[in-house]
């Protein structure tokens, strides 16, 4: 016990060089957790987002479907089989059915997707309720986006334009009944929506469907033929590859703060062991071991990041419940980013990323206190006792 409680007293009685390292480690400690945790805010609320609104629990897609490729979209429907259709019996999965379109609102061409869904699902959070209106017109659904896009207003009319299954091109007009506010894009942007039984009969392409969204709850879904599941963990890729992304670019700063903070320490080690021979010969010559010595020195560094965690904490949790509490309010620029942001963004601040932050610092601090005192391991007392180092 006598080695730590001397570097304990070695390190409070540093005075002010103490605590400039402290300060500085503790600000690296804050802004790791604190950048980190709104990149973990970031991806968390995009998922949810995208589960909420277009994934739920998994999606089957027709063997023929690509999102990426609008030549796939003309094959990309087929009959919903009987598990399909119980699944959907029992208000477990909902069908969607997408095909091309065009709109020409004020008189303009804009080629569209045109998305059926079933008025009544409780699947997705879209409100497709509103799908459920008896008009002689087409009812439709679009996002915020897509009437800022085009200047559709609700009431207004606009014809649309699609190609039934035989190719035949044909055209109706269509009232917007509802414009909805999401932050996910991919369910707003150049699209419209309609009801699923109305856009069948449009189509030809009755009891069919390009994708069946199932329930978040369910478990374990099974193998169907003709249709191809996907799991979340395929559907979220590109937002994890995107989270990925934006840590590895943050980890250029903490990488940055971590080595202005390691080299402040490590000038500080050396010029305390050259101010401190004396104290190492009377040391030594009192018993203590070049080990032991060693152990001291770098025990004085570690501690210092101890402190650092303790000073981290008195002001970096009410700065970081502040965060949390009140969020970031986002810019409008982030909604043409193809990402599920709202207009806060919640930092999310796990344990993992609190003790695993702790535990990078305080390494990083003993390795760094380390590497100067090697030369004590060639150190004689005698020169020591005399003020030199060998």
């Amino acid at each position: 016990m006598i080695i730590p409680r001397l570097a304990l007293r070695n390190v409070l009685g540093a005075g002010l060089r103490t605590w400039l390292k402290v300060i500085v480690l503790s600000f690296v400690f804050v802004v790791i957790i604190w950048m980190q945790g709104f990149i973990n805010g970031m991806n968390d609320q995009a998922e949810k987002a995208q589960m909420d609104a277009e994934y739920g629990g998994g999606q089957y897609w027709h063997k023929k479907y690509d999102p990426y490729d609008p030549f796939s979209l003309q094959d990309a429907h087929g009959k919903i089989t009987e598990p399909l259709q119980n699944l959907i019996d029992n208000n477990q999965a909902t069908p969607i059915l997408i095909v091309q379109g065009s709109i020409y609102p004020q008189g303009r061409l804009r080629p569209i997707l045109i998305k059926g869904i079933d008025p009544l699902q409780g699947i997705v959070s879209l409100p497709s309720n509103f799908l459920m209106q008896e008009e002689e017109n087409l009812p439709v659904l679009i996002g915020s986006r897509m009437a800022n896009n085009t200047g559709l207003k609700m009431g207004d009319y606009v014809t649309v334009q699609w190609r039934d299954v035989n190719g035949t091109f044909d055209a109706l007009d269509a009232q917007v009944v509802q414009i909805m506010n999401t932050t996910v894009p991919s369910i707003d942007n150049n699209q419209i929506w309609v009801p699923l039984r109305k856009l069948q009969m449009m189509t030809s392409m009755e009891d069919e469907a390009t994708l069946v969204v199932i329930d978040k709850n369910m478990e374990k879904p099974q193998n169907i033929s003709e249709w191809t599941f996907k799991n979340l963990n395929f559907l979220l890729k590109d937002i994890k590859a995107l989270a990925q992304t934006k840590t590895f670019g943050s980890m250029i700063i903490y990488v940055i703060l971590l080595f202005l903070a390691m080299l402040a320490i490590f000038d500080t080690q050396i010029l305390s062991i050259f101010r401190r021979r004396k104290e190492m010969g009377t040391l030594m010559a009192l018993g203590l071991t070049r080990g032991k010595l060693i152990l001291l020195f770098t025990l004085e560094g570690a501690l210092q990041g101890v402190l650092a965690a303790i000073m981290a904490a008195i002001y970096g949790i009410p700065l970081l419940w502040y965060s949390f509490a009140k969020g970031w309010t986002m810019p409008q620029i982030t909604d043409s980013m193809g990402f599920a942001i709202g207009e806060k963004l919640f930092p999310v601040f796990t344990a993992e990323l609190i003790i695993g932050t702790f535990a990078l610092v305080l390494i990083t601090t003993t390795i760094v206190s380390y590497l100067p005192t090697r030369k004590i391991s060639k150190l004689k007392p005698t020169d020591a006792l005399r003020g030199k180092l060998s």
